[in-house]
């Protein structure tokens, strides 16, 4: 292997990652989601594809201390298992990336899971679909969990290891989907055996490529075919093919051997965890390549490294100790496996691997090898070139596979002429006039004319594996594969032509946000204006590349192309995602000049709308981050907006006491909190006056002025010093005085015009008494349309009423009418409600009552004691007086409520009936004619 271009490379990604909730125990990955177990039973989510993580306590309600035994995360890493052990037994949890509490898996009860084995090729982000869960005991479960159900669909046990009972320590499954069902392939390790399962039918679809086995013995690994289905003596089908053992003894050095603690396998190699060091060893050749070390702090550095994982798909391994997470990225680590292949003599191999044009000759490796026949093979490709093209000539077009054979064919020997002519000629690259440049004409050509013949997939490994990445793009862009193409020019960073290459109407907008993050590293300008240009884009998807290009440093008089972009989003094409207005935020609040944070707070993105909000971001998000970045300005502004009135003037007085008075100024319908708000200036401009000078002193109480007459003398007084003289409040004091003095003179006019409005009511009250009404003397009763003045002793005593002389008691009312007080009271009860009907004839029955008492005592003559007791009949009287008589019963409301009363009533019934024209029978009738 080349020594001076490291392929494995280590980079701290996160030194406290527990956030202080114990050390770290284990630890999985998945498609940029890291899940880390800590021995306070805590699992910690950290999803670095969108920049966010959290935690979930799985210990809460357990008794005693407890730890993480294993937690496991599924490859799109949304799905996460994980076990927690403590005094209390052993419970197994499940979460999703959406939810904020887990789900114990109440089943599993008691039982240690080691291992877990994901369904890779059916599972989504919303269904588990089948899971198989190794136990310490030995056992196989299989479960199955969808996320809307907010609980597992079944568990139910399919295994248990019985003669040799051992703990399941690792799992791995692999489906396919038949026309007779699903079809599975797992392998489970124990501490001494590898056990296999598979299931009925075939497994035509090739998944895992290789497995790896740290057993004690070595490291047992091979190949897995499950297209051969080769068949054992007992009739299983078994796929593992190339088996073999890796001793440990290769790894030691001549030095004692030590099994590795932990392992991960890539494409080519396996990282081997042998004390606080990984070793990376080549599949193939057996020898090791690299040593990785790990910068470790003090107090980690004692246990050491704990152990591997890998993220199968974001092809990442991260290594862990303690408290930190290490990451370990692959850099084409398949790049000088040609040369692994060529020294052991597997020359077919290491074609298919080679990819530099500058690689040795395989025709003289062939030739020194004494294999003959296959170095004369180089050396007559030319001519059978040019017969495969001549043959594709003669070919018809229904001829598909036997043109497609053959183009492939020559696309090779087009590959090995130009691989020959770059090793025969130093030259050939830079002379445009070389052979070299005419073949490759030649073959560009080629390419061109046979693109809707050529295999897609087969051709572009061809020219890859040749090294030809010129033409691989080229080819990739006669077959509209762009992204190949947007790929290598941002390799080339050549971001112009990639960003040429997007503009394209057939490209797929989602390749735009993909290579947004490479493209804004490589050219920010460009960038930003085609992403200005185009208006097809969701600026929410540009955040992870806009963060990548925020994260890192600029100089200060450069234009920062994120917030041109963002205040293009925010004020040109009205935005109102919160997540682009917090991020223009946050970016704002970094700047060493508040002035932008300020007016970007300060402006009113909904202005214009029905019922638009001010501002779209978050205000708590917006306030943490001014405080964590001390924009104290800006802080005061959020406040104030949240109606945190006394926040923002607290605040403000710590930076300027102008902008604190402005403040308080704000809160204008609410007089005793703005009267506070300015208590808590007055009392900030006294005590940054105190034990000054007397002048001074004079100043804080000038500021009472500045209130507008809001405070008082006596409102900042218990803010002065003890030692403060009265002549320096002497001025104060009398003004505030004469002010109580213009209060009280105020008030007394206001209490005398009070007793001469009462003396006025109260003469009203007197003359109201004197009143009286002229009766004429054919004056009629307006309900019996009787004379009111008739004289006749019915009426004397009648409903509790003394006679005035010889005429019944009646009621005048200023607007004419008058009435008998029976007949009043009679009509009112027939019209009013039911209720009120009956409170009157009550009142009118007691008055009747107390009339006849009051007359059977006297004997028909009323002594003192008599009179003094009508007092109670006097009261009654009134009462019926409000009750009847408070209103005219023709010109009142009584009248008004009529209007809705039928004009003939129910209790009419018999006589609207006695009016009815009934038909009569004329049929016995005879008619005369009359004569005129």
């Amino acid at each position: 292997m080349d020594q001076g271009r490291e392929v494995f490379t280590v980079d701290l990604l996160e030194r406290y990652a527990t956030k202080g909730r114990g050390v770290i125990t284990c630890m999985a990955a998945g498609n940029d989601v890291i899940v880390i177990g800590t021995s306070k039973g805590w699992i910690i989510r950290h999803d670095f594809g969108v920049g966010d993580s959290n935690d979930i306590d799985l210990s809460a309600g357990r008794p005693g201390e407890q730890s993480i035994h294993r937690v496991f995360v599924d490859p799109g890493g949304s799905h996460c298992i994980a076990t927690v052990v403590g005094s209390g037994g052993a419970d197994t949890f499940y979460t999703h990336a959406k939810w904020t509490k887990p789900r114990v898996l109440s089943r599993l009860k008691g039982l240690v899971v080691n291992a877990v084995a994901w369904n890779r090729q059916q599972i989504t982000e919303a269904s588990t679909r089948e899971v198989i869960l190794g136990t310490e005991n030995g056992q196989l479960y299989e479960i199955a969990v969808d996320e809307k159900d907010k609980r597992e669909k079944y568990i139910k046990p399919l295994f248990e290891l019985a003669e040799l009972p051992e703990a399941i320590m690792g799992l791995q499954m692999e489906t396919a989907i038949m026309s007779n069902g699903s079809r599975y392939y797992v392998m489970a390790v124990t501490p001494t055996r590898l056990y296999s399962f598979t299931g009925i039918g075939t497994l035509e679809q090739r998944r895992a490529i290789h497995f790896a086995w740290l057993s004690g013995a070595g490291i047992y690994h091979g190949s897995l075919n499950f297209g051969a289905q080769h068949s054992s003596p007992n009739g299983d089908q078994n796929f593992v093919e190339n088996k073999a053992l890796l001793d440990y003894a290769k790894l030691s050095n001549g030095a004692e051997v030590v099994k590795p603690s932990s392992m991960a396998v890539s494409e080519f190699h396996f990282l081997l965890l042998i004390g606080n060091k990984v070793k990376v060893v080549n599949r193939i050749s057996e020898q090791i390549i690299e040593e990785l070390q790990f910068d470790q702090v003090s107090d980690s550095s004692s246990r050491g490294i704990i152990g591997l994982c890998s993220d199968a798909t974001a092809g990442l391994f991260y290594a862990y100790d303690q408290n930190s997470i290490f990451q370990v990225s692959v850099n084409d680590e398949g790049r000088d496996m040609w040369k692994v292949y060529l020294d052991m003599k597997e020359y077919a191999a290491a074609l298919a691997n080679s990819r530099d044009p500058l690689q040795r000759d395989q025709a003289e490796a062939a030739f020194s090898s004494r294999d003959f026949l296959r170095a004369a093979s180089f050396y007559a490709k030319d001519a059978l070139r040019t017969f495969l093209l001549r043959k594709l000539d003669n070919l018809s077009k229904d001829d598909k596979c036997q043109i497609t054979m053959i183009s492939t064919w020559a696309t090779e020997l087009y590959l090995d002429k130009i691989n020959r002519l770059l090793l025969e000629d130093d030259t050939a690259l830079v002379n445009r006039n070389s052979e070299y440049q005419s073949i490759i004409k030649e073959f560009r050509a080629f390419l061109s004319d046979c693109k809707d013949v050529l295999d897609e997939v087969t051709t572009m490994r061809l020219l890859e594996s040749y090294g030809r990445v010129e033409e691989l793009v080229y080819f990739a862009s006669l077959k509209e594969q762009h992204e190949i193409v947007i790929h290598y020019y941002i390799q080339q960073g050549e971001a112009k032509k990639a960003l040429e290459v997007l503009r394209k109407p057939a490209v797929p907008i989602d390749l735009q946000y993909k290579f947004a993050p490479d493209l804004i590293t490589l050219d920010a300008y460009e960038t930003v204006e085609f992403w200005m240009a185009s208006n097809n884009l969701n600026p929410r998807k540009l955040i992870p590349a806009m963060m990548r290009y925020s994260s890192e440093p600029h100089a200060k008089n450069e234009t920062h192309e994120v917030i041109k972009y963002l205040e293009f989003c925010v004020h040109h094409l009205h935005n109102e995602d919160p997540g682009i207005h917090n991020l223009l935020l946050s970016l704002y609040a970094k700047q060493e000049d508040d002035s932008s944070l300020l007016r970007f707070l300060q402006c009113k993105f909904g202005k214009g709308q029905e019922n638009g909000p001010d501002f779209f971001y978050d205000p708590k998000y917006a306030l943490r981050l001014c405080l964590k970045e001390k924009r104290m300005r800006a802080c005061v502004h959020i406040y104030s907006m949240m109606s945190m009135h006394e926040e923002a003037v607290a605040l403000a007085l710590q930076i300027d006491p102008e902008l604190a008075m402005a403040e308080a100024d704000k809160v204008e319908d609410d007089e005793d909190l703005r009267k506070k708000l300015w208590l808590m200036v007055a009392k900030h401009v006294i005590e940054q006056e105190r034990g000054t000078k007397r002048e001074n002193i004079r100043k804080a109480i000038a500021f009472l002025k500045e209130t507008d007459g809001l405070l008082k003398i006596e409102d900042i007084l218990p803010f002065f010093p003890d030692f403060a003289l009265i002549d320096d409040f002497k001025e104060a004091i009398c003004s505030s005085l004469d002010d109580y003095n213009k209060q009280i003179e105020q008030l007394k006019q206001e209490m005398n015009d009070a007793t001469h409005g009462a003396d006025n009511i109260r003469n009203d009250i007197s003359a109201l008494a004197q009143r009286y009404v002229v009766i004429d003397r054919d004056e009629d009763c307006g309900v019996c349309r009787r004379k009111i003045l008739a004289i006749g002793g019915d009426y004397r005593m009648a409903s509790g009423y003394t006679a005035v002389g010889s005429m019944a008691p009646f009621y005048v009312f200023p607007c004419g009418h008058a009435f008998h007080s029976h007949c009043l009271i009679a009509h009112v009860t027939r019209c009013t409600n039911e209720s009120q009907a009956e409170y009157i004839l009550d009142l009118q029955k007691q008055l009747t009552l107390l009339g006849s008492e009051v007359r059977r005592e006297s004997n028909g003559g009323l002594t003192n004691e008599a009179i003094t007791s009508v007092s109670p009949a006097d009261k009654l009287r009134s009462q019926l007086d409000d009750a009847v008589a408070s209103e005219c019963p023709f010109c009142g409301e009584l009248m008004i409520r009529e209007i809705s009363l039928p004009f003939i009533m129910p209790e009419e019934a018999q006589q609207v009936a006695s009016w009815e024209i009934k038909p009569q029978n004329l049929g016995n009738q005879r008619s005369f004619s009359l004569h005129v």
